[in-house]
């Protein structure tokens, strides 16, 4: 149970902290010792002020979600927050007869920082992070946030802060004037005391931040920014309501007081908290930390063993990725190409992610320098003889792959881990001419590498879990979500997307259009349609995956002569300048009349007719149409083993593919709309248009119980 402590000092300052390890969240057990020491301190003779901090350099990381989860499970009534930003924060903290400051380290964050600007002073250390991140978890903040922020910083700030979810380091919430003076983490409860005296002897401020108005722009210009703000919101996240009541939250706080305002914030938390993105959103938050639970592996003691020193084989666009996230987390690492035009070209990629950064504002010059230092070039393996992970990044070449193996394995000591950027080739086949198939595993980054969040790690029968918890504890340090997978054509993400992009050509080549299809698959929440996405990663790359997936699961592959078709008119895709659209020099993408031609020219070739019910599809149709099939492969996913939790594949279509997270991923998304709607959909569309759509055992057999589909399967089945 989390908890408060108060120790007073012979000067009258009460120092209150908070303890709930790690990250000393703000559960109600936290907030009723706080409410309770803070009554406390009010009323001893010997406390003339108070101080607030957190225990183990850390203030708050926020309100403890666990108790949405537990609602949304219906095994809790929903948490009554008003009493906590109310009667606690409002007409105890604030109102209070005696000075109190909040001395912060480490993370103040959601409830953490309201707690704080609850305060009347702010002392915090140049490292913290400080800001209001529920929009994340699909609620507004609810113990003040949206009343008291843009009274400390101004309305243009804090809007951006909360709609962004992005948090602000010490020195500049120091320039905004949310905190009140830096100080050291040696310093810093010190500093608070004398600043809490400071203001009970009056020589500094004692201000209540409910009432202040100094910062707020005036009423006219006021309703400007916040009717911007809501067109803003509803170009970047149109199918979100949430950022749109929080800005009718602070408005109502500017026009009618910040009272009228902290009532409005308690009601609209109450109806956003059982909302269904609410509920996807906490489900993504928690899969999102499970994922690097893996049964019988992080379970067992293991110890991360050190890395030292990485290198990369291949130096295109995802070695130089790879290369990149590694060496921004401090890896030194060794870039091997086959020769010295291809290996100058992989460094200078690199270089120029770096330099992106620099241009951005992200980076200093002399990080860049510090950072670029850390990559060597080579174009053999003599260096790698005290390597302890080498990453391939090669082409999708099985027999190439082979040679490269065996190679390492004469080169690269005993202890060092083998890995595999592939997305498709099974590492079996990979590790084939090797004998260490237990250090054999695949590290299958996404495009760009070092900007994606997922890190697909996928093991084989013989991979050793010792290998699995170092390539984790990599994955941690380079600030990857990865999701352990088993090993199968595709793995677990390719394999569940694969369908996206046939049923869509299934569509067309039957009579739907093209660009009405990325229009409704966008307006879903995807960040592009399928044959956008084509366009993107290369007709040569979607056809080479593709023949993967139709070797070894002929019996569920969509095979349309399309894109070959457009392939002979060297339409390759956006970096050829046209593909599905026609693309200017700013890379923008048009919807291209000639493409019909294509079209019909395949129809003709395959003797397709067109089927008038697809040509007159509705969004809603289009998305089930293209979707229902990813998810009926995800169910074969789970079923055969290939991943450990429903939710890592969850998280694996989220971050891996785009998938929306406010939708709470495939299969959460699919439990929403009921397994026996699925079954009966894809059982008729298989009857009309052929097995690609018959839907698989797993699926059937859950929707013959009515039962949700990331139910756990029943003990004894195969699981990783």
């Amino acid at each position: 149970m989390g908890r408060t402590v108060m120790e007073v000092g012979s000067d009258g300052v009460a120092v209150i902290t908070l303890l709930n390890p790690p990250v000393n969240s703000l559960s109600i057990d936290v907030l009723e010792s706080l409410h309770e020491t803070y009554n406390q301190a009010l009323q001893r003779d010997d406390v003339k002020a108070i101080v607030v901090t957190g225990a183990n350099g850390r203030f708050s990381g926020g309100f403890d979600i666990t108790a949405f989860r537990k609602f949304h499970s219906g095994n809790s009534p929903a948490p009554k927050l008003d009493f906590v930003s109310m009667e606690i924060l409002a007409d105890t903290f604030e109102a209070a007869k005696k000075p109190s400051v909040a001395a912060i380290d480490g993370l103040a964050l959601g409830g953490g920082l309201e707690v704080a600007m609850s305060c009347h002073a702010r002392i915090s250390t140049s490292h913290a992070q400080l800001g209001l991140p529920e929009l994340q978890l699909g609620v507004i903040p609810a113990f003040g946030g949206t009343q008291r922020l843009p009274r400390l910083v101004g309305l243009a700030k804090s809007l951006e802060m909360i709609l962004t979810s992005k948090p602000v380091r010490g020195e500049e919430a120091l320039d905004l004037g949310l905190v009140d003076a830096i100080a050291s983490p040696t310093e810093l409860v010190s500093t608070a005391c004398r600043w809490a005296l400071d203001i009970l002897e009056r020589r500094r401020p004692w201000v209540a931040t409910l009432y202040r108005s100094d910062k707020l722009e005036p009423l006219g210009e006021a309703r400007e920014m916040l009717n911007f703000a809501r067109v803003q919101a509803c170009k970047r996240a149109p199918n979100l309501k949430h950022p749109l009541v929080l800005i009718d939250v602070i408005e109502e706080g500017i026009v009618s007081g910040p009272r009228a305002g902290l009532w409005k914030e308690a009601k609209a938390f109450e109806v956003l908290l059982p909302s269904d993105t609410c509920r996807s959103l906490v489900h993504i938050f928690f899969a999102q930390r499970g994922t690097t639970k893996v049964s019988k592996v992080t379970d067992r003691g293991l110890v991360p063993r050190p890395i030292n020193k990485v290198a990369i084989l291949g130096g295109g666009l995802m070695g130089s990725g790879i290369a990149t996230a590694l060496i921004l987390s401090n890896y030194p690492v060794i870039l091997k190409e086959v020769n010295e035009k291809f290996l100058q070209a992989g460094i200078d990629r690199v270089k120029a992610n770096l330099q992106s950064r620099v241009k951005k504002g992200r980076m200093t010059q002399q990080k860049f320098e510090k950072t670029f230092s850390l990559l060597k070039g080579v174009l053999d393996y003599d260096n790698f003889k005290d390597v302890d992970l080498v990453i391939e990044a090669i082409i999708e070449n099985v027999s190439l792959k082979q040679q490269i193996f065996a190679d390492l394995e004469k080169y690269c000591p005993p202890h060092c881990i083998l890995a595999s950027n592939t997305s498709t080739i099974d590492l079996n086949l990979i590790g084939k001419r090797t004998k260490s198939h237990d250090r054999i595993i695949g590290a299958h980054f996404f495009s760009p590498a070092h900007i994606m969040p997922l890190l697909e790690i996928i093991r084989t029968d013989k991979t050793s879990s010792q290998v699995i918890v170092d390539l984790l504890d990599v994955g941690k340090k380079i600030k990857k979500t990865p999701v352990v997978v088993g090993n199968c054509t595709g793995f677990a993400v390719n394999r569940m997307f694969f369908p996206y992009t046939q049923a869509a050509l299934l569509l067309v080549d039957r009579g739907a259009d093209i660009y009405q299809i990325d229009q409704a698959i966008t307006k879903f929440g995807m960040p592009m349609g399928p044959f956008r996405v084509c366009d993107l990663v290369g007709f040569g790359a979607g056809v080479a995956i593709g023949k993967q997936f139709i070797d070894n699961f002929p019996e569920r592959t969509y095979m349309s002569i399309l894109l070959p078709l457009m392939m002979e008119d060297k339409r390759a895709g956006e970096s050829a300048h046209k593909g599905f659209y026609v693309y200017n020099d700013r890379r923008k993408a048009s919807p291209d009349p000639e493409v019909k031609k294509y079209i019909e020219k395949a129809r003709s070739l395959a003797g397709i007719t067109i089927d008038p019910k697809l040509t007159k599809l509705s969004d809603e149709e289009i998305v089930e149409m293209v979707f229902f099939p990813v998810v009926n492969e995800t169910c074969r996913v789970y079923s055969e083993g290939i991943a450990v939790k429903a939710a890592d594949l969850d998280i694996a279509g989220v971050m891996g593919m785009g998938f929306p997270p406010y939708r709470g991923g495939v299969m959460f998304w699919a439990d929403s709309i009921g397994s026996k709607y699925i079954y009966s959909k894809l059982e008729k569309w298989s009857n009309l248009y052929g097995e690609f759509f018959k839907p698989c055992a797993y699926l059937a057999e859950r929707a013959a119980k009515g039962a949700p589909l990331s139910t756990p399967l029943e003990q004894g089945s195969s699981r990783l």
